[in-house]
């Protein structure tokens, strides 16, 4: 009974976009202790925004066991914190005269390959960016971003779905209810 109530729950850390966001966490931090002044304000902001793209997964994640509604509001949330990054991102390289790179450009390429590496991991992308220049660094991160962007988008169509065919906790509460009563009640029937 218990496994048909509780389908919903996944290992967060097997997710692909929970792994990419904390990759665009740790890269945040490293990219804004690197090309920001301290006490910068923007600081706080994105490194906030990339926490909030990372925890927001893991907490939607948590809460599917009893709400779909509530997986797929924060799974927006996660999506809506990677988007405000994305956009600072957008306006370092704005503001700087930086190059924003075509989707379709050999580095962001590059970073589309190592995005598909088994090993993938932040130690992988710091290491790429350790050398680069702050817009070439921006460029990687808004890559990341729209990689995640994509998992995410992926992840709540399939949350739906599985909403739409299985229906929520309370249908499935409400279901083995009747049951346990139809069960009782025709229990004492038999003499």
């Amino acid at each position: 009974m218990r496994d048909k109530l509780f389908s919903g729950h996944a290992d967060y850390h097997k997710l692909k976009c929970y792994q990419k966001s904390v990759i665009i966490f740790d890269g945040t931090c490293c990219f804004c202790q690197r090309f920001f002044s301290r006490g910068d304000r923007t600081v706080d902001q994105m490194v906030q925004a990339a926490r909030s793209g990372k925890q927001n997964i893991v907490e939607g994640v948590m809460a599917w066991n009893t709400s779909s509604e509530t997986m797929l509001k924060l799974l927006g949330v996660a999506r809506a914190s990677q988007e405000e990054l994305l956009e600072d991102y957008l306006d370092y390289l704005r503001t700087r005269n930086l190059a924003l790179w075509d989707k379709d450009s050999k580095p962001a390429g590059k970073v589309r390959r190592l995005g598909r590496m088994p090993e993938e991991s932040s130690g992988v992308f710091l290491d790429y960016m350790a050398n680069r220049s702050d817009g070439t660094c921006a460029n990687i991160m808004i890559c990341l971003i729209h990689q995640c962007n994509f998992l995410l988008d992926q992840l709540q169509k399939k949350v739906m779905g599985k909403f739409i065919e299985e229906g929520g906790f309370r249908e499935k509460l409400s279901v083995i209810r009747k049951n346990a009563l139809r069960n009782h009640f025709e229990n004492k029937k038999e003499p």
